[in-house]
């Protein structure tokens, strides 16, 4: 093999974490430093450019910065945190020569920094970890360090692996130092700890044209963008390029604009060499995993694999007595076709099938968060749709099933460790660890079978008073565990469709919890709350109260609504049952029954077995 040399101006580095450990607030800081970006009075996380992102602290999309340091561009990818985006984080790996590290300087490494650690040494990226946040109280790096290099250990890191530097810092007060000691002066020793500890990119300049294709984004002016690295040679604007498809097809193509990241703000520029990491236009039909190449030697680079999808729900357009009545512009089975086609094309970690009716649609995707997200998404795009609970993608091996396992941590105050731990073996749980915090809490760490955790979250904060931090993690698929306790619980059905009145509602107070307000606009089948006896309820929410003309002797009863649960579109798809459905709109989200009148769950309830 030819001697390959490397391009010593650039190096392509992407930050991984656990959740909330600082990756947004750390680019900033580096932006800062290097007047990468100019920011405004007050402006943070400025990475976390989408609405969703900045409502929830949380990066979900993969996001390129770039920035100058001592004549050497850094190119700089902020990957999300949440095991549930994981096939973000495997794409973006792959594009990279080195990973910062990122880990609370008092949490520690968590479950998600086990995952996003393991898929990069697996691709034999030199690891550089930062410990962050030590100015805060009760920060414990030292210990930290050693827990770091035992979670390095237990994921079979290589010695060159395991002889990484550790950066302190910051991020939030934008200092960074090599030794715990040192001065607070700004975040350069972690920029030098990067150009002397990431490997500059192989750049093959001379060879013929190849760039992996890791991210797609869509402009209504060029169609669809092409991101990724160029492995090998050169690509000007106006080439001839070959688009290689993982299914071995050609199509070849002309590159009408290539795009580099300057700062935050894609550039446009006349020439890209090995290394760079840019998006092209101009190439139709493109899709994550293909390789764009010259004509001379039209091969496919090796893709990364991307973990399965774990967790399905069936989408279909609204078919409530309300749809189209809550402001929604996308309201056809067609429409929610097309978007999830749309979804599947840029993301790999999403699945559309076809289900045996031609309005409903199977969507596979890496976890409940994943899939709420896009259900979140679309519904502020202007889609109403109806979607069922999520299950667990079962696999069948040499006639054994097998289902997905999740690793779970839940930090709880001592009072309730019993509670917990009896709800979890009731859900076929394994405790695997009990340790004791620092600060008192008991951290429970258990295997448990992904469909048990299915409406455990919200279970679990009523039963700790809201007190009980969760973490979870895809851990591997293993032999089916057997059926589960189904919900304690029946709902209480509205019988009419009119507006719900504030007496009726305080008169089913004492049957369960009231999931609306007076004034909702109701329909037959809608779920109005919980009854607490565990049956199905079919109640009239809308019968005011009987007035007559003849005074009362004694006072009447004031009327004392406890407030309603809000609605989440979380909330929703945990409480529903297999018969019920999350309807979601731009302005509501309501719980309903599949079948709304009473006569035909009847029917329905007689033709089943049993």
């Amino acid at each position: 093999m030819p001697h390959q040399n490397r391009r010593k101006d650039v190096r392509n580095v992407a930050i991984i974490a656990h959740v909330d450990h600082g990756k947004t607030t750390l680019v900033d800081a580096l932006l800062k430093l290097t007047g990468a970006y100019e920011f405004r009075e007050g402006e943070s996380a400025i990475m976390d450019s989408n609405p969703l992102e900045k409502e929830r602290g949380i990066t979900i999309f993969s996001k390129n910065a770039s920035l100058l340091w001592r004549d050497t561009c850094i190119n700089i990818i902020d990957t999300p945190g949440h095991a549930d985006f994981g096939s973000e984080v495997e794409r973006i790996l792959k594009m990279v020569d080195g990973v910062l590290l990122l880990v609370d300087a008092f949490e520690g490494p968590m479950p998600q920094t086990k995952f996003v650690l393991k898929k990069s040494l697996e691709l034999h990226l030199k690891p550089i970890v930062v410990i962050n946040k030590i100015d805060r109280p009760n920060v414990r790096p030292d210990e930290v360090a050693d827990m770091t290099f035992d979670l390095f250990c237990e994921l079979n890191a290589t010695d060159e692996q395991l002889d990484f530097p550790i950066v302190y810092a910051s991020a939030k007060e934008g200092y960074a130092r090599r030794e715990l000691d040192d001065s607070d002066e700004d975040m350069s020793p972690l920029l030098d700890v990067i150009l002397h500890r990431v490997l500059p990119p192989v750049a093959d300049v001379d060879a013929p044209f190849q760039m992996l294709v890791t991210m797609l984004d869509y402009d209504s002016y060029v169609g669809r963008i092409a991101v990724g690295r160029i492995f090998h040679g050169r690509v000007r604007p106006k080439d001839t390029v070959v688009l290689v498809m993982r299914d071995g097809i050609h199509k070849r193509s002309r590159v009408t604009k290539i795009l580099k990241y300057v700062g935050l703000v894609p550039t446009e520029v006349e020439e890209a060499l090995a290394g760079d990491i840019i998006s092209l236009a101009g190439i139709e039909e493109v899709s994550v995993g293909s390789t764009v190449a010259s004509p001379d030697n039209p091969e496919l680079l090796p893709m990364v694999k991307i973990d399965e999808p774990t967790i399905s729900m069936e989408f279909s357009h609204n078919t409530s007595p309300r749809a189209g009545m809550d402001g929604g512009r996308f309201l056809t089975s067609r429409h929610i076709k097309e978007r999830l086609e749309h979804e599947a094309m840029i993301n790999v970690g999403v699945r559309v099938e076809k289900t045996e009716s031609i309005n409903r649609f199977k969507v596979s995707g890496r976890g409940e968060l994943h899939l709420s997200i896009l259900i979140e998404t679309m519904r502020r795009e202007g889609y109403e749709m109806e979607v069922s609970r999520p299950e667990v993608i079962l696999k069948t091996v040499d006639d054994q099933i097998f289902e997905p396992i999740e690793e779970v941590v839940i930090e709880v105050d001592p009072d309730y460790q019993g509670g917990v731990m009896e709800a979890i073996g009731e859900r076929k749980g394994e405790i695997a660890n009990i340790t004791m915090s620092s600060v008192g809490t008991v951290k429970l760490e258990f295997l448990i079978p992904s469909r048990a955790l299915i409406g455990f979250r919200s279970e679990l904060l009523m039963m700790t008073r809201g007190t009980a931090i969760m973490y979870q993690n895809f851990h591997e698929y293993m032999k089916y565990k057997g059926a589960l306790p189904k919900r304690r619980t029946g709902v209480m059905v509205s019988m009419t469709g009119a507006r719900a009145v504030g007496y009726a509602l305080w008169n089913l107070q004492p049957r369960g919890e009231i999931f609306l307000h007076p004034g909702t606009d109701l329909y037959e089948g809608m779920i109005i709350g919980v009854n607490n006896k565990g049956t199905d309820l079919v109640v009239n929410a809308t019968k005011g109260k009987q007035l007559t003309n003849i005074r009362a002797s004694g006072t009447d009863e004031a009327i004392q609504l406890t407030p309603p649960r809000e609605m989440t579109l979380e909330f929703a798809l945990e409480f529903i049952a297999d018969d019920e459905l999350v309807e979601v709109t731009p302005k509501n989200i309501r719980i309903r029954k599949r079948l709304l009148t009473e006569n035909e769950r009847k029917r329905a309830a007689k033709k089943v077995p049993g």
